[in-house]
């Protein structure tokens, strides 16, 4: 079966290594690898994953355009096995204009982070963003939950959705990491996608599989949060849980696929 992994970072090679030890010690987590291009491509061969889409997020407005230069560039260097998403910030000033060019550059959406950009997922900063990527019809991925922090409450991605009901909104981590029961709470009855990155892990397979039949296969997407766990573990967790060949085919690559409008 194809596996697409909707949710991995990527950085230069000279600060790959940096910036993961940097998101390792924001979590307080060991990291599995390294976020290098060149280690992604390998996970994802030792894997059996023949896609994934890349994110990089910016810590500062500064940021935004070199991070999306260079998203786009890897995703023209390998077109075969990556798709990106850009990355925005609230204190960028021409927003619009920054789609505009991510659209141009071939970039398939925008990836935010709340906790790590210190912003409220529904500020007003972003609204303009939010209804101008509606109106293109550019997803958007953003990190949900934190039991540290209110910026990415799965109560303000649900306000998102319904601000902008025309907008595809992906929700990391079921939609709330270590939040999971306030994020089922607010967003199973909204059109938000989710993804299974950085969730298995933190509970048993019963409720991995509970969150999975909540949501609705249709609307959960396989990613790993690479460098964050091994590909190949998370995958079999998928495997062991009793999901019909349908389901199965939805969560690791259908959806992804028609999302992405990709060709696989």
């Amino acid at each position: 079966m194809k596996i697409i992994d909707f949710h991995t970072h990527i950085y230069p090679d000279k600060i790959a290594e940096r910036a993961t030890v940097a998101i390792g010690e924001f979590y307080d987590l060991p990291m599995d690898g390294v976020g290098s291009v060149s280690k992604l491509l390998e996970s994802m061969e030792e894997a059996g994953v023949c896609h994934s889409v890349v994110y990089s997020v910016a810590t500062s407005a500064m940021q935004v355009q070199k991070i999306n230069d260079f998203i786009a560039a890897q995703v023209n260097a390998h077109p075969d096995k990556l798709s990106g998403f850009g990355s925005m910030h609230p204190d960028y000033e021409d927003k619009c204009s920054e789609v505009d060019r991510c659209i141009a550059m071939g970039l398939k959406g925008i990836k935010l982070h709340p906790d790590t950009q210190g912003f409220n997922a529904d500020d007003d900063r972003m609204l303009e963003l939010y209804e101008y990527m509606e109106s293109k019809g550019l997803p958007l991925m953003i990190h949900c939950g934190d039991f540290r922090y209110d910026y990415s409450h799965p109560r303000r991605i649900a306000r998102i959705c319904k601000l902008f009901p025309e907008l595809t909104v992906i929700g990391a981590h079921f939609g709330g990491w270590s939040v999971w029961d306030e994020a089922v709470e607010h967003l199973r009855d909204s059109h938000c996608f989710v993804d299974t990155s950085s969730s298995s892990g933190f509970m048993d397979i019963e409720r991995f599989g509970e969150l999975i039949r909540i949501y609705g296969a249709d609307r959960v997407m396989f990613g790993t949060d690479f460098p964050m766990w091994d590909c190949k573990q998370e995958l079999e967790r998928i495997d062991s849980l009793k999901l019909t060949n349908e389901e199965r085919e939805k969560i690791l690559w259908s959806n992804a696929a028609k999302l992405l409008k990709l060709e696989i």
